[in-house]
């Protein structure tokens, strides 16, 4: 397959949910026709509404005029079966984090779509060639995970197979700069870059939650340093039920202490803002997040449950578990090779999770700490809070030899 092979003019999207809207007028805005299809007919009608809308209100916004708005639309056409997208170039999938779903849908693609067709997945997480592998086409096969809302939010992770060729990132990277995304090439790995760090950086938000800090101040604590928004913010603006519900269907960690207190929300119907009530209330039609002191009540009562002796945790901390999570996994993802460099993690950092800026990013971060001072900080965490702290093997690299994640790149 050649590079003039993957020229992207044609594309379709699989899902009518709010990611699938999102890249539809990602596509829509950078000029090109979509065909989108979902297996509920009404839900497609409802989404291609709430695209006009938009569009609309960016007319009313004075973003776009209306002739631009009226050409977006029309590249927009809803389909009714796989067979209607045979000759598009590209296709995203935007379906619900299920992997035998995922498959299913791409052996349809495979069989029905022409030979020279990228098949993309917008998965957050899942396995990249587990997807490929149910097709006869595994090197155009890759993961373009954008992120919510999509046609909003810059940042765009493409994710490359074991077998997804060169010029099938070349592509998607071209794509992305016609999106106006700020795209970053990812490893395959659970959570790729972004989610994979997150998850180590909210674990430990969750577990001072349950030592003995309160919703409030993690979150005081990250937005003093200046993230856009602390973990559980966050939380209750991407909804606290997402990730319950996949725990729910993949019928494993409901179990896990640091759990426990999104377990309790969720089962009060506390899903986030879309409810009103999560880790904070809100009032009707408003974002402003009020402090609720039954969440700190609910949050002292699972902690003792669960058998912690609570005590003070103070802002440093905070910050301090926070940040050398993230930077410890990121040490990891860079020695793997997930990531070509600690620039990527940063760009990731600041364009998709609300990284401060004027830091730099985790990784820029701690290169201006000093690498021989975040390994002895993690050290100290590990005394303390057991091996999971354990500095990366690249941190104790760089700092016997004196560099810095900025000097490291992956060896071919």
């Amino acid at each position: 397959m050649t590079q003039s092979a993957f020229n992207i003019q044609r594309a379709a999207v699989i899902g009518a949910g709010t990611m699938g809207r999102g890249i539809v007028m990602s596509l829509a805005s950078a000029g090109l026709e979509v065909r989108w299809l979902d297996n509920n007919p009404q839900m497609l009608e409802q989404a291609r509404a709430a695209v006009a809308d938009t569009y609309a209100h960016n007319v009313r916004q004075g973003r776009i005029d209306e002739a631009e708005a009226a050409a977006r639309v029309a590249r927009i056409e809803a389909v009714g079966g796989y067979d209607e997208l045979a000759e598009v170039d590209l296709v995203i999938e935007a379906v619900y984090e299920n992997l035998e779903l995922k498959q299913s849908i791409f052996r349809e693609l495979d069989s029905r779509l022409k030979p020279s067709a990228i098949l993309a997945s917008n998965t957050s997480a899942l396995d990249i060639d587990a997807i490929a592998a149910v097709t006869g086409r595994p090197e155009q096969v890759l993961g373009l995970h954008f992120f919510s809302p999509a046609h909003i939010m810059k940042l765009l992770e493409i994710v490359r197979g074991a077998k997804t060729a060169p010029a099938v990132l070349d592509a998607a990277l071209e794509l992305g700069g016609r999106m106006g995304k700020v795209s970053v090439v990812a490893g395959n790995c659970k959570g790729f870059i972004g989610n994979r760090m997150l998850h180590t950086y909210v674990r430990e938000a969750r577990m001072m939650l349950l030592e003995g800090a309160f919703p409030h101040q993690v979150d005081a604590a990250l937005q003093g340093f200046g993230f856009a928004m602390g973990p559980f913010r966050m939380y209750d603006v991407v909804g606290i039920d997402l990730e319950w519900r996949a725990r729910e269907l993949a019928g494993k960690g409901q179990d896990d202490p640091a759990v426990q207190v999104d377990n309790r929300l969720c089962r009060l119907g506390r899903f986030g803002q879309k409810a009103r009530m999560g880790y904070y209330r809100y009032a009707e039609g408003s974002r402003q997040a009020e402090l609720d002191p039954e969440v700190d009540a609910l949050v002292q009562e699972v902690s003792e449950q669960l058998g912690f002796r609570r005590r003070d945790v103070g802002p440093e901390e905070i910050l301090e578990r926070c940040l050398l999570a993230l930077v410890n996994e990121g040490a990891k993802i860079l020695e793997e090779g997930i990531a070509a460099s600690s620039a990527d993690i940063d760009t990731v950092y600041l364009n998709g999770y609300g990284f401060p800026v004027d830091q730099g990013g985790p990784m820029a971060w701690a290169d201006g700490q000093g690498l021989p001072a975040i390994r002895a900080r993690l050290d100290a965490l590990a005394e303390l809070f057991g091996s999971h702290w354990r500095p990366a093997a690249l941190i104790h690299r760089l700092a016997d030899s004196g560099q810095r994640f900025a000097h490291f790149q992956q060896e071919a």
